[in-house]
């Protein structure tokens, strides 16, 4: 027997996902999956290789549509056709190549497709001062001008551009594949604080992370896919590391976990 929690939508439900599928030919990449992502709140998707994770958030971000179930947005069913639609409705994803311009400064790459313009030429105070405001917004001052190019950014920092550039339209919900991957243990704590900055401000979070002590250090629920499936989803504090690591393997665990640790 697995150990799923049923989801319960609630008002402060962001996002809702009932019974999605999507095959490609003869794979079963999602069978069935319910997910909730709630308002404000980090939501971690945890999985082994070929659980269904990167499929998941492309169905959400409107690079793959699903071949059944239904998604709801703050309690409205909607279809998401396209990362077009995705946007239109609040939804940013910051894939692991952050897809940043290393020849770009900062504020380029953040208007980069929806430039400023006054007069029909490029409005670069307007556009300075706005890259400013949002990076002062969530609390980035490790980086020395917004005018610098991305290539001289630390990975950190260059995360950091990239969850600014993604929440610059007012977005409800941030997705980011991987942010701590390939970081060494600073800019994987400049990250982290980037995440709880983005929960404090209302803004939920869905975190893809096979990095465990990122997890529990910035998640508030848990969502773990097993060979496609959702075994199981609940408050972090329902879960240890041994308890994760048995969901994702074998997508079952009889594990208890004592609140305050095990």
């Amino acid at each position: 027997m697995t150990d799923v929690h049923e989801p319960a939508a609630t008002a402060s439900t962001l996002l809702s996902m009932r019974g999605i599928a999507k095959n490609f030919g003869p794979v079963q990449a999602l069978v069935g999956v319910d997910l909730d992502v709630p308002a404000g709140q980090v939501t971690a998707l945890c999985g082994d290789n070929g659980a269904g994770k990167s499929v998941l958030i492309k169905c959400i971000a409107g690079i793959w549509h699903a071949d059944a179930g239904e998604i709801l947005w703050e309690g409205v069913p909607v279809h998401i056709r396209s990362p077009r639609d995705a946007a239109a409705l609040g939804i940013a994803t910051v894939y692991q190549d952050l897809a940043l311009c290393d020849n770009l400064d900062i504020v380029q790459n953040m208007f980069l497709g929806h430039e400023t313009l006054r007069r029909r030429l490029l409005d670069e105070d307007t556009m300075e001062r706005a890259a400013v405001s949002t990076l002062q917004r969530l609390s980035v001052t490790t980086v020395r001008s917004v005018r610098q190019p991305v290539a001289s950014l630390s990975g950190g920092q260059r995360q950091a551009v990239a969850v600014a550039r993604a929440v610059m339209s007012e977005s409800k919900l941030v997705i980011m594949d991987e942010p701590t991957a390939a970081l060494g243990v600073t800019q994987t704590a400049v990250v982290l604080e980037l995440i709880h900055r983005l929960s404090a401000e209302g803004i939920a979070v869905l975190v893809i992370s096979h990095n465990l002590n990122d997890v529990f250090a910035v998640a508030d629920r848990l969502a773990i896919l097993h060979l496609g499936r959702m075994v199981s989803s609940g408050p972090a504090g329902d879960y240890d590391a041994q308890k994760v690591v048995e969901l994702m393997t074998t997508g079952r665990s009889q594990r208890t976990v004592k609140q305050g640790g095990s």
